[in-house]
C-alpha cells in the first residue's frame, strides 16, 4: 500500500505540476471529485481493515504483556524498569504515513467538494471586461444552488432553481473550450432578440435605458471612459463605453458557432434570437470584453452559478461587498 499510494500522490503532483506549467488544460472540477474518491476509499479502508488490524494487534501485544508480567509476578519480581509497553502500544496504533495524506485528508476534501459544488465557489476575476462592476483581482463567490443544483463535473442539473434572469452576473463554461470559466452578464434569455446598434442596446424591440454618468478613471490604464447606468431588468448597474472602437465586428472577429444563422451583423452592431435553452451574454466594459458577440450563445448546461459577492481584492479592501 504505500507504494501505491506514493504512485497516486505523485499522479496527482504530476497533473497539478503539468497544468501549472500549461502543458494540460487543467479542470479542478473533476481533479477534487477524484481526490474525494480517493480519499474516500481509503478513509473506508481505514476505518473497516487498517484500524481494526492495528488494534488487534495492540491487544495482542497487551495480551503478550500480561502474561509476561504474570510469569515475572510468579518468579517473585512485581516491578518492571521499562514503561510497560506504552510506547509500544502507541506505535501498533499510529497512523502510518500513507493514511494520514489519505484518509487523514478525507473529511476535509469532502467538505471542500460539498460546499464547492452545491454552496458556493471562489473564482478571481483576470481582466477587465466586466468593469466597473468587477475590476481585474477581485476574488468573488459564487451562488450554486440559485439557478438549481447540479452534478459536479458534469454539470446536469438536479433541481430547477430559478431561471436566469436578464441583468444576472452569471460564470459560465467557455462554450468554445469548456475548460474556461468566463463572467458575463445575462442580457438575452432564450426567445430574446438581442440588438445593440451604435452602442444602444435593444431587447425585444425595447431599448434599454442608458443614462450618462461622470466619466470612469481607469487606474491601471490611467484612461478615462465613458461611463453609464444601464437597467436590465430589475437590476441597474453600471457599463462603459470606448468612443474610440466601433460597434460593429469585422468577420474575422465572429467565431463559426452553433445556431449562428440566429444573428445578423453590420457596421453598426448585430442583432440576434437567442434560441430556446441558451442565452446571451455581454461584459459590462462593453468595446473590451470577448462575449456573445464574438463566440456565440451560452448552453444552459454551461451555467455554473450567478456571482453575487467581492470577498477580498487584495489591492482595495474597500471593493469587499455585494455587487449587482
Amino acid at each position: 500500500m504505500p507504494i501505491l499510494t506514493s504512485l497516486i500522490l505523485a499522479a496527482f503532483a504530476g497533473y497539478i505540476g503539468a497544468w501549472y506549467v500549461g502543458a494540460v488544460e487543467g479542470n479542478f472540477a473533476l481533479l477534487l471529485f477524484l481526490a474525494t474518491v480517493v480519499t474516500g476509499l481509503y478513509w473506508l479502508a481505514e476505518r473497516l481493515v487498517f484500524l481494526p488490524r492495528r488494534r488487534q494487534a495492540a491487544q495482542a501485544f497487551e495480551a503478550t504483556q500480561a502474561q509476561r508480567r504474570e510469569e515475572l509476578k510468579r518468579q517473585g519480581i512485581d516491578r518492571l524498569d521499562t514503561d510497560d509497553g506504552g510506547k509500544t502500544r502507541e506505535r501498533l496504533l499510529a497512523q502510518p504515513w500513507w493514511l494520514d495524506w489519505t484518509a487523514g485528508l478525507f473529511p476535509v476534501i469532502l467538505v471542500v467538494f460539498l460546499l464547492r459544488s452545491f454552496v458556493a465557489e471562489p473564482f478571481k476575476i483576470p481582466s477587465g471586461s466586466m468593469m466597473p462592476t468587477l475590476l481585474t483581482g477581485d476574488l468573488i463567490l459564487v451562488n450554486k444552488f440559485t439557478y438549481g443544483l447540479r452534478l459536479p463535473v458534469l454539470g446536469t442539473k438536479i433541481t430547477e432553481g430559478t431561471p436566469l434572469a436578464r441583468g444576472d452576473v452569471v460564470v459560465f463554461r467557455y462554450p468554445p473550450q469548456p475548460s474556461m470559466d468566463y463572467i458575463k452578464r445575462v442580457v438575452g434569455v432564450p426567445g430574446d432578440e438581442v440588438s445593440y446598434q451604435n452602442k444602444r442596446l435593444t431587447i425585444n424591440g425595447q431599448p434599454v435605458s442608458k443614462d450618462a454618468l461622470p466619466d470612469y478613471f481607469d487606474e491601471d490604464t490611467m484612461r478615462y471612459s465613458k461611463q453609464y447606468s444601464e437597467k436590465l431588468g430589475a437590476v441597474e448597474h453600471r457599463i462603459l463605453n470606448d468612443d474610440s472602437r466601433r460597434a460593429g465586428l469585422s468577420d474575422a472577429e465572429i467565431m463559426d458557432f452553433p445556431s449562428r444563422e440566429n444573428c445578423r451583423y453590420s457596421v453598426e452592431g448585430f442583432v440576434c434570437k437567442v434560441p430556446a435553452g441558451h442565452y446571451f451574454m455581454m461584459g459590462d466594459n462593453r468595446d473590451n470584453s470577448l462575449d456573445s458577440r464574438y463566440w456565440g450563445f451560452v448552453p444552459d448546461q454551461n451555467v455554473v452559478g450567478r456571482a453575487f459577492f467581492v470577498w477580498m481584492n487584495f489591492g482595495n479592501l474597500k471593493r469587499i461587498g455585494p455587487f449587482h
